[in-house]
């Protein structure tokens, strides 16, 4: 009887170097990354195996061993971000100017890592939800604690996707906007649809509910005029064909 396909939950890659690849085998973790065979050992016929350019597997791969190898590889994907803010807040804290160095040296994007790192520190390890993907907490990660907790409780609970988590946090944004005591309607105006749609885009990619974001780039673009400086050379948005109501 065949074995059932591997792929440890809590992997670290290992590294096997030869004929001009490198091939990752999943293994468990231990504290070092050890260096195996001068070449890479032929793969059974029940193993998986990482690439830096993707996957091996196996021909005789039963659709059972191949489904379970897809929440355990998301899993070693997506506590590599927690991992790699994890490295770089170490680095930070311990080595002064040579932690940037490292990462170039490295060919890692710094920027990316910043992002991890950000994160990382919004949350200590003991406060992260092993249920929950990396990217349920980047989205609250910009809340205060409780409600981070908060929100992060309600995921588990129902079970919500990363984009579900987001769409509540919407709803709440519009909710508490709608009902604040001293808000105020603003005039119903024509603008062309291609803007409003765009706008619209904007506000879906953002973590704010469209009426947020219409009043934080109105807000942002009163400060440049009111600070001397100059909006898109002065031009007017709205009126003219095809136009739609934006707000009232």
């Amino acid at each position: 009887m065949r074995r059932p396909a591997r792929v440890a939950a809590h992997a670290v890659p290992s590294v096997n170097k030869g004929q001009g690849r490198t091939v990752h085998t999943l293994t468990r973790p231990s504290t070092a990354v050890r260096p195996a065979a001068a070449f890479p050992r032929p793969a059974r016929d029940n193993q998986i195996l990482t690439t830096r350019v993707g996957l091996r597997l196996p021909a005789g791969l039963s659709f059972e061993e191949w489904k379970q190898a897809g929440p355990k590889l998301f899993r070693i994907a997506d506590s590599s971000a927690w991992c790699l803010g994890d490295w770089l807040i170490h680095g930070q804290e311990r080595y002064g100017d040579r932690y940037r160095i490292a990462t170039q040296e490295a060919g890692l994007d710094y920027q990316t890592l910043r992002n991890y790192a950000w994160i990382a520190r919004k949350f200590d390890i003991t406060r992260r939800r092993e249920r929950l993907s990396f990217q349920h907490h980047a989205e609250v990660a910009s809340l205060p604690i409780e409600q981070q907790d908060l929100w992060l409780d309600r995921a588990e609970q129902f079970g919500w996707s990363r984009n579900q988590l987001r769409r509540n946090l919407r709803g709440r944004d519009e909710q508490d906007w709608q009902t604040m005591a001293d808000a105020t309607y603003i005039p119903r105006m024509r603008v062309p649809q291609g803007n409003l749609e765009r706008w619209r885009e904007a506000a879906r990619n953002s973590s704010s509910g469209f009426s947020r974001w219409v009043v934080e780039a109105l807000d942002q673009a009163a400060g440049k005029v009111l600070d001397g400086g100059a909006l898109n050379g002065g031009e007017s948005v709205g009126g003219g064909d095809g136009g739609a109501d934006a707000a009232e």
